[in-house]
């Protein structure tokens, strides 16, 4: 084999590296992991504020309903009380007329008290929906930014590693067909790296020393391939 295919296979090698470092660092981003916290807490968020929109809602239109109903006792017992303090009625009627009276003042208390705790729960489930939505619109804008600035990095890997594989089509050119399918194999099963440079006795793939009958042995092969990890070498 000759020497010049093998190290154009180091060149080829290079390249491949550098390509596999910017997909590595395109599905390692950072903001990708920010993303996807953000993603999963908005969606959180927005079941949580599903639920605190719909138990406000409930408590607005009790509310909205136990006032109507007050407004409805305070008239009616303004009507009584008018009718009572009026007089002209005959003792009967004017007994009966108090203890309706009665009866309304009790209810418009219970009524009223009914309100104040209504008004006491409305209040807070407001102020947690109003907190709620605060928080989405942040995560909202954030998880926006974070998509922005992920879309700008792919950009610019994606154009890196394309100049990257223009350039490994001119690298592969003078490497023979065998030699080049016994390299994607090995860069296949050995983590990437395939071509380790041999100096001083030492194999740049497995960094292990070889005896020197092992060199002998290693060197003799048509491809040249390390005893021990049986990467391609490089002298």
């Amino acid at each position: 084999m000759e020497l010049t295919s093998l190290a154009d296979l180091l060149d080829l090698q290079e390249l491949d590296l550098q390509i596999d470092r910017l997909l590595d660092e395109r599905q390692n981003l950072p903001e990708l992991a920010k993303y996807k916290k953000a993603h999963e807490e908005l969606g959180t968020l927005e079941h949580e504020l599903g639920e605190a929109a719909d138990s406000l809602r409930s408590l607005e239109l009790d509310f909205d309903k136990s006032e109507g109903e007050l407004e409805i006792l305070e008239a009616k017992l303004k009507e009584h009380e008018t009718r009572l303090f009026a007089g002209g009625m005959s003792g009967r009627e004017t007994e009966h007329m108090r203890l309706e009276v009665e009866s309304l003042r009790g209810q418009r208390e219970a009524m009223e008290e009914r309100v104040v705790r209504l008004l006491d729960t409305v209040d807070p489930a407001r102020e947690v929906v109003t907190r709620l939505t605060d928080r989405k619109e942040e995560i909202e804008r954030e998880k926006g930014r974070l998509e922005a600035v992920i879309k700008e990095e792919w950009k610019r890997i994606d154009a890196e590693v394309a100049r990257k594989e223009e350039r490994k089509l001119d690298a592969v050119k003078p490497i023979p067909p065998d030699l080049l399918e016994m390299y994607e194999k090995l860069r296949a099963s050995k983590e990437g790296v395939a071509v380790g440079r041999f100096e001083g006795g030492v194999c740049g793939g497995c960094n292990m020393a070889l005896s020197p009958a092992e060199k002998d042995e290693a060197l003799s092969q048509d491809i040249p391939r390390c005893v021990h990890c049986r990467r391609i070498l490089v002298a």
